[in-house]
């Protein structure tokens, strides 16, 4: 496993871990793009800084991090790079997080599975990348200015990565394909 820098030195207030497939370098730069854009037209909103553009795909209690390194690097060891294709916008009721959605494919499905040891079926997995969380009066007015420059496209999940969350803590990481 690759550690990665901590961002914050304290583990104090953590609340969950979040286990993360990280899109490949073409997607990272065409999702930065979007972002831009709606940037320049006035959006920052309020999502995490510095994580690369990803799916979430499991959570785990802040006392399970072993286990949740471990299920990471297995699930990592046990297949190549994912391809997904980011084919829709979304968004989340009550409408405070704007996204691109992904195709749930066999191996998407497949990698989530792997990695969700604590499903919760009141809440079922909606695959997707988060590009703004905002407001729903800001979010809907971002929506035309997204729509003007989207384009649905393929792209590869290539690594898996642990975060702990509030205050955010990167955890490690992995390339798919045990790397």
């Amino acid at each position: 496993m690759k550690a990665l820098n901590e961002c914050s030195p304290s583990r104090s207030g953590e609340r969950f871990l979040t286990l993360m497939a990280d899109l490949d370098e073409d997607a990272q730069e065409r999702m930065a793009g979007w972002y831009r854009t709606l940037r320049e037209a006035g959006f920052t909103g309020t999502q995490t800084p510095g994580l690369p553009y990803h799916i979430s795909l499991a959570t785990f209690p802040t006392d399970e991090e072993d286990d949740a390194v471990r299920v990471m690097e297995k699930a990592a060891s046990e297949r190549g790079p994912v391809p997904v294709h980011i084919s829709h916008i979304g968004i989340f009721a009550p409408g405070k997080v704007l996204f691109g959605g992904p195709e749930l494919n066999p191996d998407l499905g497949a990698l989530h599975d792997a990695c969700e040891i604590h499903p919760a079926p009141a809440r079922p997995w909606t695959p997707h990348v988060t590009l703004l969380i905002d407001e729903p009066e800001t979010v809907s007015a971002a929506v035309p200015v997204w729509l003007q420059c989207f384009e649905p496209f393929f792209a590869e999940i290539t690594r898996l990565h642990l975060c702990a969350f509030w205050p955010t803590r990167e955890i490690g990481a992995v390339m798919l394909g045990g790397k």
